[in-house]
């Protein structure tokens, strides 16, 4: 069927809107009608060429939509249903689906590449050229044929948006803090970048009982959105957070720290393990460019007070169970999600939207489908 999608040809230059083919599902796949699209930071990693995929590719991982068709084999949805795409295919056979880290599930190794899960052709074309799908979804899309491993059912009557930011950005932040960081009832927690992610790892520190969760970023308008979500506290820099920190905690300073700035560079880890104290736990949630290897970092600190850094995917959570449960609690009113759409953006106006982005005007952008 022809469709319209945003599709990247070349790295540092703008999405460009082009009619395409999508095929029909094959064994164990799905056609989607799209919905909603988040704008993440992570598919501007693409753009900027810090993660390095196939091109051309056609965007978006952070999606919803309604099911259309599926093929032979397929027994986790039918036509009719509504889904969130998971980033993060999970086949529930794998060593790391059984031992309940789904979030690392062997079919990640499909996500930078172009072929489809099932048999490694391609699904979509623009001119008849074969197009890859950006984490095997290409949420920036009309529609999209994805492997039954990448879409969970949600309850059809929940805000499309919302079910599209719970595909990533929402879990990835709550799991955070949550799972990764394991943060606990009167502990003290900083978050270190406040966009779509680091305002959901806020909620999740505040929903396990942090007793002080400090925002960081230089934009007011995340702040303010920052204490919306449950911050007890803001700074515009680590600099300016550590003497926040060292007074609150009396000195030893936090329990947790989380970095969700929209790159994690090397030069930022030194200083974000310095606001954690003895025994504490840095979180690294930011994608940092995939040919960096160079961290600045004390190892006598890490060593002599006994701090760890771990890195965090999906918020260290299962796609099929943190989902709908992230769902249950918004329904519940437990979780703010409707406020982190700041604005809605039509498919043509994708490029404005990352604009926005860049220029800190967004928590989070919203591309929302006819």
């Amino acid at each position: 069927m022809k469709s319209t999608a945003a599709v990247l040809w070349e790295v540092g230059k703008d999405w460009s809107i082009e009619e395409i083919e999508v095929g029909d599902p094959q064994r164990h796949e799905v056609l989607v009608e799209l919905r909603a699209a988040g704008l993440c930071h992570s598919d501007e990693h693409i753009v900027t060429g810090d993660t390095l995929v196939e091109l051309p590719v056609i965007g978006g991982h952070e999606g919803s939509g309604v099911v259309l068709a599926v093929g032979d084999g397929v027994e986790r949805v039918a036509p009719g249903d509504h889904v969130a795409f998971s980033f993060i295919p999970s086949c529930g056979r794998c060593r790391w689906c059984v031992s309940g880290h789904s979030n690392l599930c062997d079919l990640g190794a499909h996500l930078l590449g172009g072929g489809s899960i099932a048999d490694g052709t391609y699904r979509t074309t623009v001119g008849g050229q074969p197009v890859a799908r950006f984490c095997q979804v290409g949420a920036f899309s009309r529609h999209t044929c994805v492997h039954e491993a990448s879409v969970v059912k949600v309850d059809a009557d929940l805000p499309m948006g919302v079910v599209a930011l719970v595909s990533c950005g929402v879990v990835t932040g709550w799991g955070s803090a949550v799972n990764t960081a394991e943060v606990a009832a009167g502990e003290t927690v900083v978050v270190i970048g406040c966009g779509g992610i680091g305002s959901n790892a806020i909620q999740g520190a505040k929903a396990a009982g942090a007793r002080h969760v400090i925002a960081v970023d230089p934009v007011e308008l995340k702040l303010e959105a920052a204490r919306r979500f449950g911050a007890t506290h803001t700074a515009g820099s680590i600099d300016e957070a550590r003497g926040l920190v060292r007074e609150l905690t009396h000195g030893d300073m936090a329990d947790a720290a989380i970095l969700t700035t929209g790159v994690a560079e090397g030069h930022l880890i030194s200083p974000a393990v310095g606001l954690i104290g003895k025994t504490g736990i840095l979180v690294v949630t930011a994608i940092g460019p995939m040919l960096e290897t160079h961290v600045e970092l004390s190892l006598a600190e890490l060593t002599l007070f006994q701090k760890q850094i771990r890195g965090s995917i999906f918020g260290g959570a299962n796609p099929k169970v943190a989902i709908p449960q992230l769902l249950a609690l918004y329904r519940d009113g437990l979780v703010d999600l409707d406020s982190l759409i700041t604005k809605t953006y039509g498919l043509e106006e994708i490029n404005q939207g990352y604009q926005d982005m860049r220029d800190g005007r967004n928590i989070r952008g919203v591309v929302v489908f006819d």
